[in-house]
Protein backbone atom coordinates (compact mmCIF):
# COMPACT_ATOMS: atom_id res chain seq x y z
CA UNK A 1 0.00 0.00 0.00
CA UNK A 2 1.48 3.37 -0.96
CA UNK A 3 1.63 6.37 1.36
CA UNK A 4 -1.33 8.10 -0.31
CA UNK A 5 -3.55 5.09 0.34
CA UNK A 6 -2.25 4.81 3.91
CA UNK A 7 -2.99 8.50 4.43
CA UNK A 8 -6.51 8.08 3.05
CA UNK A 9 -7.12 5.02 5.24
CA UNK A 10 -6.01 6.94 8.34
CA UNK A 11 -8.35 9.82 7.42
CA UNK A 12 -11.26 7.42 6.80
CA UNK A 13 -10.75 6.07 10.30
CA UNK A 14 -10.68 9.48 11.98
CA UNK A 15 -6.91 9.90 12.31
CA UNK A 16 -4.84 12.80 11.07
CA UNK A 17 -2.27 11.30 8.67
CA UNK A 18 0.91 12.68 10.19
CA UNK A 19 4.28 11.57 8.86
CA UNK A 20 4.87 9.58 12.06
CA UNK A 21 1.50 7.79 11.95
CA UNK A 22 1.98 6.91 8.31
CA UNK A 23 5.49 5.57 9.03
CA UNK A 24 4.35 3.43 11.98
CA UNK A 25 1.30 2.08 10.14
CA UNK A 26 3.36 1.36 7.02
CA UNK A 27 5.96 -0.47 9.12
CA UNK A 28 3.31 -2.66 10.75
CA UNK A 29 1.77 -3.51 7.38
CA UNK A 30 5.15 -4.36 5.85
CA UNK A 31 6.53 -6.27 8.85
CA UNK A 32 3.97 -8.86 9.87
CA UNK A 33 6.20 -10.09 12.72
CA UNK A 34 4.03 -8.79 15.59
CA UNK A 35 6.58 -6.19 16.77
CA UNK A 36 6.39 -4.36 20.07
CA UNK A 37 6.12 -0.57 20.08
CA UNK A 38 9.76 -0.41 21.16
CA UNK A 39 10.80 -2.60 18.20
CA UNK A 40 8.87 -0.30 15.84
CA UNK A 41 10.63 2.70 17.37
CA UNK A 42 14.09 1.13 17.00
CA UNK A 43 13.35 0.22 13.37
CA UNK A 44 12.18 3.72 12.43
CA UNK A 45 14.34 5.98 14.64
CA UNK A 46 17.24 6.34 12.22
CA UNK A 47 15.05 7.23 9.25
CA UNK A 48 12.84 9.54 11.35
CA UNK A 49 15.13 11.24 13.90
CA UNK A 50 12.29 13.38 15.30
CA UNK A 51 10.28 10.24 16.13
CA UNK A 52 10.03 9.54 19.85
CA UNK A 53 9.09 6.39 21.75
CA UNK A 54 6.09 8.26 23.15
CA UNK A 55 4.90 9.07 19.63
CA UNK A 56 5.16 5.40 18.63
CA UNK A 57 3.25 4.27 21.73
CA UNK A 58 0.56 6.91 21.17
CA UNK A 59 0.36 5.98 17.49
CA UNK A 60 -0.12 2.25 18.03
CA UNK A 61 -2.80 3.03 20.64
CA UNK A 62 -4.57 5.34 18.17
CA UNK A 63 -4.28 2.80 15.33
CA UNK A 64 -5.70 0.07 17.57
CA UNK A 65 -8.56 2.27 18.78
CA UNK A 66 -9.39 3.10 15.15
CA UNK A 67 -9.50 -0.64 14.34
CA UNK A 68 -6.56 -0.52 11.93
CA UNK A 69 -4.32 -2.86 13.92
CA UNK A 70 -4.75 -5.50 16.61
CA UNK A 71 -3.11 -5.50 20.01
CA UNK A 72 -1.68 -8.94 20.74
CA UNK A 73 -1.40 -9.55 24.49
CA UNK A 74 -0.15 -13.13 24.39
CA UNK A 75 2.96 -12.01 26.29
CA UNK A 76 2.22 -10.84 29.84
CA UNK A 77 5.22 -8.49 29.82
CA UNK A 78 4.61 -6.52 26.62
CA UNK A 79 2.09 -5.84 23.90
CA UNK A 80 2.70 -6.77 20.29
CA UNK A 81 0.95 -5.22 17.30
CA UNK A 82 -0.53 -6.84 14.22
CA UNK A 83 -1.74 -5.13 11.05
CA UNK A 84 -3.75 -8.27 10.27
CA UNK A 85 -7.17 -7.23 11.57
CA UNK A 86 -9.07 -10.22 10.24
CA UNK A 87 -10.07 -12.83 12.83
CA UNK A 88 -7.18 -15.22 13.42
CA UNK A 89 -5.25 -16.77 16.27
CA UNK A 90 -1.71 -16.33 17.54
CA UNK A 91 0.76 -19.01 18.59
CA UNK A 92 3.80 -18.06 20.71
CA UNK A 93 6.77 -20.40 20.77
CA UNK A 94 7.92 -20.81 24.36
CA UNK A 95 11.48 -21.54 23.15
CA UNK A 96 12.28 -18.77 20.64
CA UNK A 97 9.46 -16.37 21.52
CA UNK A 98 8.36 -15.91 17.90
CA UNK A 99 4.67 -15.25 17.24
CA UNK A 100 2.83 -16.99 14.43
CA UNK A 101 -0.61 -16.32 12.92
CA UNK A 102 -3.00 -19.18 12.32
CA UNK A 103 -6.45 -19.38 10.78
CA UNK A 104 -9.39 -20.26 12.95
CA UNK A 105 -12.97 -20.54 11.79
CA UNK A 106 -15.32 -18.32 13.80
CA UNK A 107 -17.78 -21.14 14.40
CA UNK A 108 -15.17 -23.11 16.37
CA UNK A 109 -15.12 -20.47 19.12
CA UNK A 110 -18.40 -18.58 19.06
CA UNK A 111 -20.66 -21.57 19.87
CA UNK A 112 -19.07 -21.60 23.34
CA UNK A 113 -20.72 -18.28 24.17
CA UNK A 114 -24.05 -18.23 26.00
CA UNK A 115 -27.05 -17.03 24.00
CA UNK A 116 -27.52 -13.30 23.65
CA UNK A 117 -23.88 -12.25 23.34
CA UNK A 118 -22.75 -10.25 20.33
CA UNK A 119 -19.07 -10.64 19.45
CA UNK A 120 -17.17 -7.65 18.06
CA UNK A 121 -13.65 -9.05 18.05
CA UNK A 122 -12.08 -12.14 19.53
CA UNK A 123 -8.57 -13.33 20.25
CA UNK A 124 -7.26 -16.87 20.46
CA UNK A 125 -3.79 -17.43 21.89
CA UNK A 126 -1.85 -20.65 22.12
CA UNK A 127 1.65 -21.39 23.31
CA UNK A 128 3.97 -24.32 22.72
CA UNK A 129 7.03 -25.11 20.66
CA UNK A 130 7.27 -24.19 16.97
CA UNK A 131 8.46 -26.74 14.37
CA UNK A 132 11.84 -25.02 14.01
CA UNK A 133 12.60 -25.24 17.73
CA UNK A 134 11.33 -28.83 17.85
CA UNK A 135 13.76 -29.83 15.11
CA UNK A 136 16.63 -28.16 17.00
CA UNK A 137 15.98 -30.20 20.14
Amino acid sequence: MNREKLSAELRQNGLCPTQQRIAVYEYLIQHRTHPTADAVYRALAEKYPSLSRTTVYNTVRALAKAGLIRVVTIDADEQHFDAGIEDHGHFRCSECGKLYDFSLAADTVRPLLPDGFSVGMWDVYMTGICPNCQSNQ
